[in-house]
Protein backbone atom coordinates (compact mmCIF):
# COMPACT_ATOMS: atom_id res chain seq x y z
CA UNK A 1 0.00 0.00 0.00
CA UNK A 2 1.13 3.40 -0.62
CA UNK A 3 1.75 6.27 2.30
CA UNK A 4 -0.14 8.81 0.42
CA UNK A 5 0.04 11.19 2.93
CA UNK A 6 3.98 10.82 3.16
CA UNK A 7 4.62 10.75 -0.19
CA UNK A 8 2.74 13.61 -0.96
CA UNK A 9 4.94 15.84 1.16
CA UNK A 10 7.80 14.90 -0.45
CA UNK A 11 6.33 15.83 -4.27
CA UNK A 12 5.50 18.81 -2.73
CA UNK A 13 9.21 19.23 -1.55
CA UNK A 14 10.36 18.47 -4.81
CA UNK A 15 8.46 20.68 -6.64
CA UNK A 16 10.44 23.89 -4.77
CA UNK A 17 13.50 22.33 -5.20
CA UNK A 18 13.32 21.49 -8.31
CA UNK A 19 12.16 24.70 -9.06
CA UNK A 20 15.23 26.60 -7.65
CA UNK A 21 17.29 24.27 -8.67
CA UNK A 22 16.49 25.07 -12.45
CA UNK A 23 16.17 28.81 -11.73
CA UNK A 24 19.69 28.54 -10.41
CA UNK A 25 21.42 26.44 -13.11
CA UNK A 26 19.76 29.25 -15.84
CA UNK A 27 21.05 31.66 -13.78
CA UNK A 28 24.40 30.30 -14.07
CA UNK A 29 24.52 29.27 -17.34
CA UNK A 30 23.12 33.02 -18.11
CA UNK A 31 20.29 32.10 -19.89
CA UNK A 32 17.90 35.25 -21.05
CA UNK A 33 14.82 33.39 -19.33
CA UNK A 34 16.55 33.19 -16.06
CA UNK A 35 14.46 34.37 -13.20
CA UNK A 36 10.47 33.67 -12.45
CA UNK A 37 10.17 32.32 -15.77
CA UNK A 38 13.36 29.47 -15.78
CA UNK A 39 11.81 27.67 -12.66
CA UNK A 40 9.03 27.01 -15.32
CA UNK A 41 10.59 26.35 -18.45
CA UNK A 42 12.61 23.22 -16.51
CA UNK A 43 9.66 21.53 -17.13
CA UNK A 44 9.93 18.68 -14.21
CA UNK A 45 8.72 20.27 -10.80
CA UNK A 46 5.76 18.31 -11.13
CA UNK A 47 7.51 14.85 -12.24
CA UNK A 48 7.10 13.84 -8.26
CA UNK A 49 3.66 14.06 -8.42
CA UNK A 50 3.47 12.14 -11.39
CA UNK A 51 4.83 9.52 -9.98
CA UNK A 52 2.64 9.32 -7.05
CA UNK A 53 -0.48 9.03 -9.38
CA UNK A 54 1.46 6.66 -11.69
CA UNK A 55 2.02 4.50 -8.40
CA UNK A 56 -1.70 4.68 -7.52
CA UNK A 57 -2.56 3.85 -11.17
CA UNK A 58 -0.14 0.18 -11.03
CA UNK A 59 -1.62 -0.34 -7.23
CA UNK A 60 -5.31 -0.32 -8.66
CA UNK A 61 -3.61 -2.94 -10.95
CA UNK A 62 -2.39 -1.48 -14.04
CA UNK A 63 0.56 -2.45 -15.99
CA UNK A 64 3.75 0.25 -15.77
CA UNK A 65 4.23 -0.01 -19.36
CA UNK A 66 0.52 1.81 -20.19
CA UNK A 67 1.61 4.68 -18.25
CA UNK A 68 2.96 7.26 -19.90
CA UNK A 69 4.60 10.61 -18.20
CA UNK A 70 7.39 11.93 -20.19
CA UNK A 71 6.53 10.27 -24.12
CA UNK A 72 3.81 9.21 -26.20
CA UNK A 73 1.35 11.70 -24.59
CA UNK A 74 -0.48 13.65 -27.52
CA UNK A 75 -3.93 12.57 -28.11
CA UNK A 76 -6.49 13.71 -30.79
CA UNK A 77 -8.35 16.74 -30.61
CA UNK A 78 -11.34 18.21 -32.57
CA UNK A 79 -9.96 21.56 -32.62
CA UNK A 80 -6.44 21.14 -33.22
CA UNK A 81 -4.81 17.90 -34.52
CA UNK A 82 -3.63 16.78 -31.08
CA UNK A 83 -2.91 17.99 -27.19
CA UNK A 84 0.33 17.25 -25.31
CA UNK A 85 -1.46 16.17 -21.54
CA UNK A 86 1.02 15.11 -18.93
CA UNK A 87 0.06 12.06 -18.24
CA UNK A 88 -1.75 9.84 -20.29
CA UNK A 89 -2.35 5.64 -19.66
CA UNK A 90 -3.38 3.52 -22.69
CA UNK A 91 -4.11 0.13 -22.15
CA UNK A 92 -4.28 -1.93 -25.35
CA UNK A 93 -6.78 0.26 -27.92
CA UNK A 94 -8.53 2.06 -24.87
CA UNK A 95 -7.32 5.58 -23.70
CA UNK A 96 -7.97 4.88 -20.05
CA UNK A 97 -6.63 8.13 -18.68
CA UNK A 98 -5.67 11.71 -19.15
CA UNK A 99 -4.50 14.06 -16.08
CA UNK A 100 -2.64 17.64 -16.78
CA UNK A 101 -0.67 18.89 -13.27
CA UNK A 102 -0.79 22.58 -13.17
CA UNK A 103 0.86 25.10 -10.82
CA UNK A 104 1.25 28.51 -10.33
CA UNK A 105 3.45 30.99 -8.00
CA UNK A 106 3.86 34.16 -7.33
CA UNK A 107 4.28 37.40 -7.84
CA UNK A 108 1.63 37.68 -10.43
CA UNK A 109 -1.55 35.51 -9.80
CA UNK A 110 -4.08 37.72 -12.12
CA UNK A 111 -3.61 37.15 -15.69
CA UNK A 112 -2.02 33.12 -14.69
CA UNK A 113 -5.34 32.78 -13.64
CA UNK A 114 -7.40 33.66 -16.45
CA UNK A 115 -4.53 31.78 -18.49
CA UNK A 116 -4.87 28.33 -16.43
CA UNK A 117 -8.46 28.79 -16.34
CA UNK A 118 -8.66 28.42 -20.37
CA UNK A 119 -6.17 26.31 -20.32
CA UNK A 120 -8.37 23.32 -17.81
CA UNK A 121 -11.58 24.64 -19.74
CA UNK A 122 -10.33 24.60 -23.22
CA UNK A 123 -8.23 21.03 -23.09
CA UNK A 124 -11.08 19.22 -21.90
CA UNK A 125 -13.55 20.80 -24.35
CA UNK A 126 -11.78 19.29 -27.11
CA UNK A 127 -10.98 15.81 -26.00
CA UNK A 128 -14.83 15.37 -24.98
CA UNK A 129 -15.51 16.33 -28.47
CA UNK A 130 -12.50 14.23 -30.25
CA UNK A 131 -14.35 11.43 -28.12
CA UNK A 132 -17.74 11.83 -29.60
CA UNK A 133 -16.58 12.11 -32.69
CA UNK A 134 -15.01 8.93 -32.93
CA UNK A 135 -10.97 9.65 -32.21
CA UNK A 136 -10.95 7.29 -29.93
CA UNK A 137 -11.49 3.21 -30.39
CA UNK A 138 -13.60 2.57 -27.30
CA UNK A 139 -16.80 3.78 -26.57
CA UNK A 140 -16.14 3.84 -22.72
CA UNK A 141 -15.04 7.24 -21.08
CA UNK A 142 -11.82 8.14 -20.46
CA UNK A 143 -11.22 9.18 -16.93
CA UNK A 144 -9.63 12.78 -16.99
CA UNK A 145 -8.15 14.42 -14.12
CA UNK A 146 -7.31 18.32 -13.17
CA UNK A 147 -4.27 18.45 -10.60
CA UNK A 148 -3.62 21.93 -9.51
CA UNK A 149 -1.09 23.17 -7.18
CA UNK A 150 -1.01 26.92 -5.69
CA UNK A 151 1.60 28.57 -3.98
CA UNK A 152 0.33 29.08 -0.03
CA UNK A 153 1.00 32.82 0.61
CA UNK A 154 -0.79 36.05 1.82
CA UNK A 155 -1.05 37.07 -1.68
CA UNK A 156 -3.59 34.33 -2.70
CA UNK A 157 -5.67 34.93 0.48
CA UNK A 158 -6.44 38.89 -0.21
CA UNK A 159 -9.84 39.49 -1.82
CA UNK A 160 -9.22 40.15 -5.74
CA UNK A 161 -11.26 43.06 -7.23
CA UNK A 162 -13.94 42.75 -9.77
CA UNK A 163 -13.68 44.67 -12.70
CA UNK A 164 -17.59 45.19 -13.70
CA UNK A 165 -18.00 48.43 -16.24
CA UNK A 166 -21.24 46.58 -17.85
CA UNK A 167 -22.41 43.38 -16.08
CA UNK A 168 -21.81 41.98 -12.24
CA UNK A 169 -19.94 38.72 -11.87
CA UNK A 170 -21.37 35.66 -10.92
CA UNK A 171 -21.88 35.99 -7.39
CA UNK A 172 -19.94 33.21 -6.38
CA UNK A 173 -16.59 35.66 -7.30
CA UNK A 174 -18.02 38.31 -5.36
CA UNK A 175 -17.11 39.85 -2.02
CA UNK A 176 -18.68 42.25 -0.34
CA UNK A 177 -18.58 46.29 -0.88
CA UNK A 178 -18.59 48.52 -4.76
CA UNK A 179 -16.78 51.20 -6.11
CA UNK A 180 -18.13 52.28 -9.14
CA UNK A 181 -17.30 49.72 -11.93
CA UNK A 182 -15.02 47.63 -9.51
CA UNK A 183 -16.56 45.40 -6.77
CA UNK A 184 -14.37 43.65 -4.00
CA UNK A 185 -14.13 39.98 -4.78
CA UNK A 186 -12.94 36.43 -3.66
CA UNK A 187 -9.71 35.31 -3.12
CA UNK A 188 -7.57 33.60 -5.44
CA UNK A 189 -8.04 30.60 -3.25
CA UNK A 190 -11.73 30.87 -3.96
CA UNK A 191 -11.33 31.27 -7.36
CA UNK A 192 -9.45 28.36 -7.93
CA UNK A 193 -11.97 26.43 -5.75
CA UNK A 194 -14.95 27.57 -7.60
CA UNK A 195 -12.64 26.70 -11.12
CA UNK A 196 -11.83 22.94 -9.92
CA UNK A 197 -14.87 22.15 -8.74
CA UNK A 198 -17.13 23.37 -11.22
CA UNK A 199 -14.71 21.94 -13.81
CA UNK A 200 -15.72 18.48 -12.07
CA UNK A 201 -19.72 19.66 -11.46
CA UNK A 202 -19.98 20.30 -15.53
CA UNK A 203 -18.30 17.19 -16.50
CA UNK A 204 -15.33 18.23 -18.09
CA UNK A 205 -13.50 16.72 -14.91
CA UNK A 206 -13.34 13.36 -13.65
CA UNK A 207 -11.84 14.78 -10.47
CA UNK A 208 -9.84 17.77 -9.87
CA UNK A 209 -7.52 18.28 -7.11
CA UNK A 210 -6.19 21.45 -5.59
CA UNK A 211 -3.64 21.48 -3.24
CA UNK A 212 -1.86 24.67 -1.30
CA UNK A 213 2.51 24.35 -0.22
CA UNK A 214 4.03 27.03 1.36
CA UNK A 215 7.44 27.97 -0.38
CA UNK A 216 9.68 26.37 2.45
CA UNK A 217 11.74 23.88 3.51
CA UNK A 218 10.03 22.09 4.86
CA UNK A 219 6.57 22.81 2.69
CA UNK A 220 3.56 23.42 4.04
CA UNK A 221 1.02 21.72 1.97
CA UNK A 222 -3.20 21.55 2.70
CA UNK A 223 -6.26 21.47 0.55
CA UNK A 224 -8.86 24.02 0.86
CA UNK A 225 -11.83 21.52 0.10
CA UNK A 226 -12.14 18.30 1.09
CA UNK A 227 -13.86 17.38 -2.17
CA UNK A 228 -10.40 18.81 -3.76
CA UNK A 229 -7.92 16.80 -1.63
CA UNK A 230 -5.57 14.25 -3.66
CA UNK A 231 -7.22 11.17 -1.43
CA UNK A 232 -10.54 12.10 -3.23
CA UNK A 233 -8.90 12.48 -6.67
CA UNK A 234 -6.56 9.30 -6.06
CA UNK A 235 -9.53 7.53 -4.91
CA UNK A 236 -11.73 8.15 -8.07
CA UNK A 237 -8.81 7.36 -10.70
CA UNK A 238 -8.34 4.25 -8.87
CA UNK A 239 -12.40 3.69 -8.94
CA UNK A 240 -12.04 4.22 -12.31
CA UNK A 241 -9.18 1.76 -13.26
CA UNK A 242 -10.77 -0.80 -11.04
CA UNK A 243 -13.91 -0.95 -12.76
CA UNK A 244 -12.12 -0.56 -16.44
CA UNK A 245 -9.98 -3.69 -15.68
CA UNK A 246 -13.31 -5.45 -14.62
CA UNK A 247 -14.64 -5.00 -17.65
CA UNK A 248 -12.02 -6.51 -19.51
CA UNK A 249 -11.64 -9.72 -17.48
Amino acid sequence: MIDIDKRFQEAAQYFWSDRSKQRNKQLLGGRSDAGQRASVTGGTQMSAFEALVSDVLIDAGLDRLHIKTRTSLELPGYYRPEKRWDLVVVSGETLVAAIEFKSQVGPSFGNNFNNRSEEAIGSASDIWVAFREGRFTTASAPFLGYFFLLEDCPRVWSPVRNREPYFQVDPVFAGEGNEKSVSVGVSYVSRYQVLCKRLVMERLYTASCLTLATNAKPTVVSHPAEDLSFKRFAAALQGHVVTFLGGIR
